[in-house]
C-alpha cells in the first residue's frame, strides 16, 4: 500500500469524512486490522479564504505546494486535496508538485461519464461555482454544466461558511438547498447535481427530486483508495 498524503482542514468537517471513508473502505475490503498510513496536513481555512478573496492564484499555488512538500517529507507517496475549491489551480499545482496528485475533479468527471449524465448542475462555494475547472473538463466530455442563479449562489456560499463548515447542520438549511435543486431541475433541466464542496454531502442526500447528487468527497475517497492499492 502506498502512503497517503492529504491536505485537509479546508474544511475540517469534510477532512474527518475523508478519514472515515478511507478507513471504512479498508475495513470492507481487507479483513483484520491492516490500514494504510495516512498523513494529514490540516491547513488554515481562514488563510485559504483570504487568498481566494483577493484572487491571488500564484499565492494559492505556493500555499498548496508548501503543504504538499511537507507531506512528502513526512513520507507520503502521493497526495490529495480534500476540498474542491483549491482545484482552481490544479493544473499548475500538478506540474510543480513533488508528489503525484489525485484530482477530485478528474474523479468526478469519470463518475459523471459513467452515470451518463448530460446536463449536471454544480453547487459549491462561490469560487467553485464561478470558476471553470469543472465546466471545462465536463464540457470536453460533452456535458453542459449549469450553476445556480446569482442569488442562489450567495445563499449557498453563506450557508457553507456560516453553518456547514462549522459543523452546524440545520433542517431548514437542507430544505432550502433542496428547493434550489428542485428549481434548477424545473428552470434549467439539470439531470444531476455535482456537490462541488466536500461539506455539502454532510447535509444533502445522494439523490433528490429524481436526480443523482454526486458526492465529490466519496468519489475522491474511492479514487484515493484505488491509488493507495496501486490500481
Amino acid at each position: 500500500m502506498k502512503k497517503i498524503g492529504i491536505i485537509g482542514g479546508i474544511g475540517p468537517e469534510s477532512t474527518l469524512d475523508y478519514y472515515r471513508g478511507i478507513i471504512d473502505a479498508f475495513r470492507e475490503g481487507n479483513p483484520g486490522l491492516h490500514y494504510p498510513d495516512i498523513i494529514v496536513y490540516s491547513g488554515d481555512l481562514g488563510e485559504l479564504l483570504e487568498i481566494l478573496e483577493v484572487k491571488a492564484m500564484d499565492r494559492l499555488t505556493e500555499w498548496l505546494l508548501t503543504r504538499i512538500e511537507a507531506l512528502r517529507r513526512a513520507g507520503a507517496e502521493f497526495a490529495a486535496i480534500a476540498s474542491n475549491t483549491p482545484h482552481v489551480v490544479f493544473a499548475e499545482l500538478e506540474r510543480r508538485s513533488p508528489l503525484p496528485l489525485v484530482s477530485i475533479v478528474q474523479a468526478t468527471c469519470l463518475k459523471a461519464e459513467e452515470l451518463g449524465v448530460r446536463r449536471p448542475g454544480l453547487m459549491g462555494t462561490r469560487f467553485t461555482m464561478q470558476a471553470d475547472f469543472f465546466r471545462k473538463p465536463l464540457g470536453a466530455r460533452g456535458m453542459q454544466v449549469v450553476v445556480p442563479s446569482s442569488e442562489e449562489q450567495r445563499f449557498i456560499h453563506d450557508k457553507l461558511f456560516s453553518e456547514i463548515e462549522l459543523g452546524i447542520i440545520r433542517d431548514e438549511t437542507r430544505a432550502a438547498l433542496l428547493s434550489i435543486v428542485k428549481a434548477m431541475i424545473e428552470r434549467d433541466a439539470i439531470d444531476s447535481l455535482i456537490l462541488g464542496c466536500t461539506e455539502l454531502p454532510l447535509i444533502l442526500p445522494g439523490e433528490a427530486h429524481g436526480i443523482p447528487l454526486l458526492n465529490t468527497a466519496a468519489i475522491h475517497v474511492a479514487e484515493i483508495v484505488r491509488h493507495c492499492m496501486g490500481e
